[in-house]
């Protein structure tokens, strides 16, 4: 756990698509479509929008929290640390 504390995880893969592919495969190519069979494929393996848009709304829920409460971590550390620097005092907020 506090291996990883502040690392991030680094990308094991390396994807290289061609600039002018399509991205849909070929099945049979003496098969004869119909004008509607280019909206029957919905696997487009370059499509980064599509990608993008999915893994936006996979991380909008609050599966994340560990981020969050590390984030207050860091935040809390650090708003000390500054308040050592200029040498706050903490008296000031007991009542006489």
């Amino acid at each position: 756990m506090f291996k990883n504390f502040l690392k991030l995880p680094r990308n094991s893969r390396f994807h290289y698509t061609p600039r002018y592919y399509d991205g849909v495969e070929e099945g049979n190519i003496y098969k004869f479509k119909s004008k509607y069979s280019k909206e029957d494929t919905d696997i487009n393996y370059n499509d980064f929008r599509g990608h993008w848009e999915e893994a936006r709304l996979n991380s909008r829920n609050r599966g994340n929290a560990g981020i969050s409460l590390r984030l207050l971590l860091i935040i809390a550390v650090l708003t000390l640390i500054f308040l050592y620097i200029i040498d706050f005092d903490l008296s000031i907020f007991q009542m006489n």
